[in-house]
């Protein structure tokens, strides 16, 4: 029975580990994810500090009392990129080496793709106060870009998913500016929820554990 006992404590451990993974806003990251990212930690950490004030920002979301968390991107990061673990018949959690760094780097990039387009075409819609919108969203934008100029991989030269991202967005805003907004800010906390997996993704790239 204790036997059965630690392999169900165990079990339980590593659902929470997950879980952990998936949500915590902890440890920054520790070093690039790799040689073609030398800025790549500084920056995703830069970028998810700057959701996360954009995310509650008086001028984009005033007025909006919906909490609602919009993940518009189409990519499978939290899939690609959560660190699968195993468990033994010891009850022991390892890791799984099936981690597949390129498939989660990809997804990422998807990611930035998406919400540059989204931002960018944003700001060609109709806006409450374009002067102060369009102050807050430009320098979002800029990171983005230069996050993704910086880690896109060797194999994604000339096939940027930017043009099908582009197309996308084009879609999402009307003439109505706070319907704009309020899907605006539901967006901005999926983008930071999103962040903060890129950013745990990318730290455990740089850790090399899944090379291990």
């Amino acid at each position: 029975m204790a036997s059965v006992a630690s392999c169900v404590s165990s079990s339980l451990l590593l659902v929470l580990l997950m879980v952990t993974w998936r949500a915590s806003t902890g440890a920054p990251l520790s070093a690039p994810s790799a040689e073609r990212c030398q800025r790549g930690s500084e920056l995703f950490r830069n970028l998810l500090k700057n959701i996360e004030k954009l995310q509650e920002n008086e001028v984009l979301c005033h007025g909006i009392t919906s909490r609602k968390v919009l993940v518009s991107s189409k990519s499978d990061t939290l899939l690609a990129c959560t660190p699968a673990l195993t468990q033994n018949t010891n009850c022991q959690i390892q890791r799984n080496s099936s981690f597949n760094e390129t498939e989660c780097m990809k997804n990422i990039m998807m990611d930035l793709d998406h919400y540059a387009a989204a931002f960018q075409s944003y700001l060609k819609a109709p806006l409450r106060i374009p002067e102060q919108e369009v102050a807050l969203l430009s320098p979002t934008v800029e990171m983005i870009q230069s996050l993704r100029k910086s880690c896109s991989l060797p194999e994604e030269e000339g096939h940027s998913s930017s043009s099908s991202s582009k197309e996308e967005a084009a879609q999402m805003w009307s003439s109505d500016t706070f319907s704009n907004r309020q899907e605006m800010c539901e967006m901005m906390r999926g983008f930071y929820i999103r962040t903060i997996t890129i950013n745990r993704a990318v730290s455990y790239i740089s850790s090399g554990e899944h090379r291990k």
